[in-house]
């Protein structure tokens, strides 16, 4: 649909949210029952929380009908959009069908990337990271490597220079990496940059 549009897509996985619409805009989108879901777990905030903490702005789309009956009572669902918008400066927006969501992401990056020309960065910038958590980013940045084994990888090798300079005969010896992981990473790590 956002093809449709004239969008350009580029599919990846992310660490945080669904869309990143620009370097400073993220947005995160939900169906009504996963949205009442991760208000009865908690995860609804710890989402926003890191969300929040890591862009200037957060969008929440809850997608769906608003005539399906609602787990929550409304006293809830007010407290939730409540702590979303005075907690976390979330804007939220509610729409019917996955088309309607798409007209709103697409002008939202539309606004973003080309009226106001803001260049998409390739990784959010993570802000007021301690040390070891920045240790941890630049290493859980190469393909296939999540935050335990990132952590795995730093205490194996003790700095973020040695990860990135070990022999792939010796990245092969940390847990859980693997030959096809390890060859991924000196891969990465050695082959001259070319832009396309």
């Amino acid at each position: 649909m956002l093809e449709s549009f004239g969008a350009e897509l580029e599919l990846r996985q992310m660490a945080l949210g669904d869309y990143q619409l620009s370097g400073r805009l993220i947005l995160e989108r939900k169906t009504r029952a996963d949205f009442e879901s991760s208000i009865v777990d908690g995860r609804l905030f710890r989402q926003a929380r890191e969300l929040s903490s890591n862009f200037q702005r957060l969008v929440i789309i809850v997608e769906g009908s608003a005539d399906s009956e609602s787990r929550l009572s409304r006293e809830a669902l007010l407290g939730a959009y409540s702590s979303l918008i005075s907690d976390f400066g979330c804007a939220l927006f509610f729409t019917r069908s996955c088309s309607a969501t798409a007209e709103v992401i697409y002008a939202l990056a539309k606004h973003e990337q080309l009226a106001k020309r803001q260049e998409l960065a390739v990784y959010a910038k993570k802000k007021a990271l301690t040390l070891p958590e920045q240790q941890r980013a630049i290493v859980e940045a190469l393909p296939g490597v999540g935050p335990k084994m990132a952590r795995a990888l730093l205490e194996y090798f003790q700095t973020v220079e040695n990860v990135m300079t070990a022999p792939e005969s010796e990245l092969r010896e940390v847990e859980k990496m693997g030959e096809k992981k390890a060859r991924q990473l000196r891969e990465v790590l050695t082959k001259r940059y070319k832009e396309r």
